[in-house]
């Protein structure tokens, strides 16, 4: 797949980014994997802001509320994954996706499909192997104290882990497809972004982090919104970190 030009300059000060990019495609060069699980209601507003040059992959993992048909109506490609996870909904994605590049990005509209090209513009540029999407809340309240904080504690233990000045796991984040694959993961839960981020730096990857806005979901969240999956998710990511 080609395209005319790619060009994306990241300058960060202080704790604020300026971008300056400009994306040109003649073709379709950026595939990005969305794992869903009964997310019917934010599917349209999605799916309707993916950037032209970018193909959405939903991922089903079981949903019972008409989230595949439902994409697949809005013209997304559409992949069954029946084992349920989050990390088995990334993995399958980024197995039948063929693009050089591949994004991730939550189906909750909690992120902006629109600030994809910003995520994988330095991918694109050839200035780094993985980039996050360093979450900036807009509004009060979007992101609650308790997920903030523990969000804060797990980039700690990742600074510490892996040497990375990282602020945030970052759920919209982009990378090469065949390294990606190369990484060959094994978390099929909650731990699958921690342990492609861990694996990115044992492996020497230039990792970067690019702001991305943070806003209210749609729903109830599959992790922190109940108790059993939140403390699923701290096993998760506890396993990964003492690998």
């Amino acid at each position: 797949m080609t395209h005319t030009s790619v060009r994306s300059r990241i300058i960060r000060r202080g704790t604020g980014i300026t971008e300056r990019s400009s994306l040109s495609v003649t073709d379709m060069f950026v595939d990005v994997v969305l794992p869903c699980l009964d997310e019917a209601e934010a599917l349209p507003w999605i799916l309707g802001r993916i950037p032209s040059g970018f193909r959405p992959i939903v991922v089903d993992n079981g949903s019972v509320d008409g989230s595949a048909r439902i994409a697949r109506s809005l013209g997304a490609v559409v992949v069954q994954e029946p084992r349920r996870g989050f990390g088995a909904a990334c993995q399958r994605g980024l197995s039948v996706a063929d693009a050089d590049v591949v994004c991730f990005c939550d189906c909750d509209a909690s992120l902006d499909p629109e600030q994809l090209p910003r995520v994988a513009g330095p991918v694109l540029g050839g200035e780094a192997d993985l980039v996050l999407g360093c979450r900036r809340p807009v509004a009060p309240g979007v992101w609650p104290l308790p997920s903030r904080l523990a969000n804060r504690e797990l980039a700690r233990r990742i600074r510490r882990r892996t040497g990375m000045q990282v602020r945030d796991l970052g759920p919209m984040r982009a990378g090469r497809r065949e390294d990606l694959l190369a990484l060959r993961l094994v978390d099929r839960r909650s731990g699958y972004p921690l342990e492609m981020l861990v694996r990115a730096a044992d492996a020497g990857w230039r990792v970067d982090e690019v702001e991305v806005d943070y806003l209210p979901r749609v729903g109830r969240s599959k992790v922190t919104g109940t108790v059993r999956g939140f403390w699923q998710a701290v096993r998760d990511m506890n396993a990964v970190l003492a690998r």
